[in-house]
């Protein structure tokens, strides 16, 4: 028995988009919805369509392997909304996590695939987040993201830690005490806008009470000094570095006061995959990186 008798009910245009852009079906709730319908796969077929990858090297068995495993992007990425990332991108990088794990996926093993493939689909979201959530990008140490990743559900209802905590969570991810103090601190900061973020000038904002005594963090004004040169004349720099579309592609994304534009919404300006934008992006930000570090 195959797989094709199960009549996905795509054509095989949306079928290819719904592997390589969230967004090519409309919102972001239509593609979901639409996954959520795609049929499952049982043992035997999937055992049989990854014979036939492994074997044959066939694509239509592996567009059925990732097309039959799509509801579970949706599912992981879906645990990883809090970090203020946009749903569609993080749905976009568990797919290439998924179809990494398609390739390399070994029906002999007797493991199903959706066992397998969860933890390629985490690995790629992982590293999608530390690369563009602005406090993970302190979170460079193998321990730091461990604690990044884990930190979170281990403490008992976001309370501070205790030090027998501290020690049994220190033990539990094999890093030391005091990066999960460091991390804690971290994790218990957020953002809060100095302005008055709407047009009632009477509303009251962090800048009308806050002082400058003269004893500033050191941390604080390498940070502050950091970030007025990453928005000064050092960006303009980086971003001279670029060629046009790149440009185009990092302002859109990182440099909007609202928010930024998705992954799907420049894949369709530039007439492109939003894979192909994404590889556009990460070899943009590195070029970038250099010329800031110069």
């Amino acid at each position: 028995m195959t797989t094709s008798s199960t009549a996905l009910t795509l054509q095989p245009s949306q079928l290819a988009m719904a592997i390589s852009n969230p967004g090519a079906l409309g919102t972001i709730d239509a593609y979901i919805s639409t996954v959520n319908r795609l049929p499952m796969l049982s043992a035997e077929q999937e055992n049989l369509l990854a014979r036939r990858l492994r074997d044959d090297a066939d694509i239509a068995a592996a567009r059925e392997l990732v097309l039959s495993h799509l509801r579970l992007v949706v599912s992981v990425a879906r645990q990883y909304l809090g970090y203020g990332l946009p749903h569609a991108d993080l749905i976009q990088e568990g797919n290439v996590g998924l179809m990494k794990a398609v390739k390399r996926f070994d029906p002999e093993r007797g493991v199903r695939l959706v066992s397998f493939a969860v933890h390629w689909i985490k690995a790629e979201i992982h590293e999608y987040i530390v690369r563009n959530w602005r406090m993970v990008k302190v979170a460079t140490t193998k321990a730091q993201r461990k604690l990044f990743f884990n930190l979170r559900s281990m403490r008992p209802d976001g309370q501070t830690l205790d030090p027998r905590q501290v020690d049994e969570i220190a033990a539990n991810l094999n890093v030391r005490r005091e990066d999960v103090r460091e991390m804690e601190v971290r994790l218990s900061g957020r953002e809060i806008s100095l302005e008055n973020q709407n047009d009632d000038d009477d509303a009251y904002a962090p800048i009308a009470y806050l002082s400058d005594n003269g004893r500033a963090d050191p941390t604080q004004v390498l940070a502050r000094r950091d970030k007025d040169a990453m928005h000064g004349s050092g960006l303009d720099k980086a971003l001279e570095q670029l060629d046009e579309r790149s440009q185009r592609i990092v302002r859109a994304r990182w440099l909007q006061d609202d928010g930024g534009a998705t992954l799907h919404e420049l894949a369709a300006e530039f007439g492109v995959s939003a894979e192909r934008i994404r590889q556009i992006e990460v070899a943009a930000m590195k070029k970038m990186r250099v010329a800031l570090s110069a």
